[in-house]
């Protein structure tokens, strides 16, 4: 247990407070910009797919555009397509160009710049793509590329270049020579689904790709990549979240940035999935003037942790192209986990992660917290800044004779 509990600190928050009758957060935005909404229509995931923003005509009858965003949408048309789900629009702050949602779904003039160092594939997926559907860029995982469809294209997506359209969703033949390259590979004991947004393919299909991966016996986990919590929480159904408690472990990585996006629709959706025993865990990204403040991503975090994700990840922005104008300097993201660290729950503090530039992986980065290394002790200081001697073992033999005998046990 963590000492650093409080008694009597922040009461649980009981599974279904969310599901409760509070008012929606995208109660006034719906009576705002779809007061013809039915109840029955607001709630069905399909209604707002088809009602989606995806032109400058159609956001400027719901938002008021600055002058920067009018030329934004204009100038960006041709490098990454534009959708807003009509549930993700209505938590838009209208008056405030800055507010969150805004910025992350809305394309601004600095997007249709490339900079020096950006990339059409930051990660350098495309050159470990040994199939349409698998990317195989670690040993013991795959990224299994379901379809280029989003509910919402975010301003910093990383995987522009697949989800600007043109890739669509796998065919028959495209999932089956990816499911055939699995289980021609032993090594792979990890899959993770992503794309565009697996949760937009249908129950049906959807489940056409878990169960003849369950049955590869070396496959061990499924993860599965999705922003609808976010963005589009009524898809997320009883029948989705038996159908992945069906195919255990899933996984479900989503991807909340701002506290505003926190609503109890999308508290709804996490809480379903974990009710079905599903965990949900978050991997954010640090965005210029959007969440680039140490109390912003704690108030994210202890959201999240409410409603039982676990914040994993905080992404340092990849070297997309048309994303300069949100990437952060690295030592802002070392600087917001040192506010963190010490100073709340350590499940609240993400591991702050990089991207290698070319597909060199993940590196995580976090304060030094190391003053002197010696050979008999280490000189630590604390996050209050105070120096801890840690004196060193004299035996330093650190082999596991155990170990030879576990691995040989019958299996």
């Amino acid at each position: 247990m963590d000492s650093s509990a409080q008694p009597g600190a922040a009461p649980a928050v009981a599974p279904s407070k969310s599901r409760a009758g509070r008012p929606p957060a995208s109660a006034e935005g719906r009576r705002r910009l779809f007061p013809q909404a039915t109840d029955a229509e607001w709630s069905d995931w399909r209604w707002h797919q088809r009602h989606a923003v995806r032109n400058l005509e159609q956001l400027e009858r719901y938002v008021p555009l600055t002058p920067d965003e009018r030329a934004g949408v204009q100038e960006t048309a041709a490098l990454f397509r534009i959708g807003i789900s009509p549930y993700y629009l209505s938590l838009i702050d209208p008056e405030h160009p800055f507010c969150p949602v805004r910025m992350q779904s809305i394309p601004v003039r600095a997007e249709a710049r490339i900079r020096p160092g950006e990339l059409a594939d930051p990660l350098g997926e495309d050159k470990t793509r040994p199939e349409e559907a698998i990317v195989h860029k670690y040993p013991d995982r795959v990224l299994f590329l379901a379809l280029d469809t989003c509910s919402v294209y975010c301003r910093h997506c990383t995987r522009r270049r697949i989800t600007k359209g043109g890739e669509a969703e796998l065919s028959k033949e495209q999932m089956r020579r990816g499911i055939e390259y699995i289980r021609q590979h032993p090594e792979v004991r990890d899959v993770l689904i992503s794309g565009g947004d697996p949760f937009l393919l249908s129950d049906t299909r959807l489940e056409e790709l878990l169960a003849p991966l369950q049955e590869i016996p070396h496959v061990e986990m499924i993860r599965i990549g999705t922003r609808v919590p976010v963005c589009l929480p009524m898809r997320v159904t009883d029948s989705l979240a038996r159908t992945l408690r069906k195919y255990a472990p899933v996984y479900v990585v989503t991807h909340f940035n701002h506290p505003k996006e926190v609503t109890p629709e999308a508290a709804e959706a996490c809480e379903r999935l974990v009710d079905h025993g599903v965990p949900v865990e978050n991997q954010a990204v640090l965005m210029r003037r959007l969440n680039s403040d140490a109390r912003i991503i704690q108030e994210l975090s202890h959201a999240l942790l409410r409603i039982r994700v676990r914040p994993y990840y905080l992404h340092q922005m990849d070297v997309a192209e048309g994303c300069e104008h949100l990437r952060t300097p690295i030592a802002k993201g070392v600087e917001i986990l040192q506010q963190l660290r010490g100073f709340t729950t350590g499940l609240a503090v993400p591991h702050l992660a990089v991207d290698l530039p070319g597909g060199g992986g993940k590196v995580t980065l976090q304060p030094d917290y190391v003053v002197e290394r010696g050979e008999r002790e280490t000189v630590f200081r604390n996050y209050k800044g105070q120096r801890y001697v840690y004196p060193e073992p004299e035996e330093t033999d650190c082999s596991c004779p155990y170990d030879e005998v576990w691995r040989s046990r019958p299996r």
